[in-house]
């Protein structure tokens, strides 16, 4: 079993594919700006970020209704240094809602949402994993 991706099903999808592309840097695989469906990847690593148009997977299942409530995910992208990359996607526009700062001795985090308050966590390692 391969982990293809996470995919976050949102209601705005222009706005939250210009976050993962502009703000959050992730390369678009075909330029779908307007959906229904984008996947977006890291510069490093297999597995990617998709977005799907909730209302078209909501009649394709019959059910999820038209907006989610409450937080239904939780993206983490690893980063290098996550200062420097905290400062360059807040000057394209991102909000920080916690850090940069310390979560274990072991990494440091940022948190933030995308347009359609889907949690994303930035983290650096600091120590690897023993």
């Amino acid at each position: 079993m391969e982990l293809a991706q996470v995919r976050l099903l949102v209601t705005d999808f222009p706005a939250c594919y210009r976050f993962y592309a502009d703000v959050l840097g992730l390369k678009p695989q075909s330029g779908a700006q307007d959906g229904p469906y984008e996947k977006f990847s890291p510069a490093v690593g297999s597995a990617g970020i998709a977005l799907h148009d909730r209302a078209t997977m909501a009649g394709i299942l019959g059910e999820l209704g038209e907006a989610a409530t409450g937080h239904r995910s939780l993206v983490v992208l690893r980063v290098d240094d996550l200062d420097a990359y905290c400062e360059q996607i807040v000057a394209r526009g991102a909000v920080l809602a916690h850090g940069p700062a310390p979560m274990t001795d072991r990494m440091r985090v940022a948190h933030l949402k995308d347009p359609e308050g889907n949690v994303v966590e930035l983290q650096e390692w600091l120590l690897l994993r023993g």
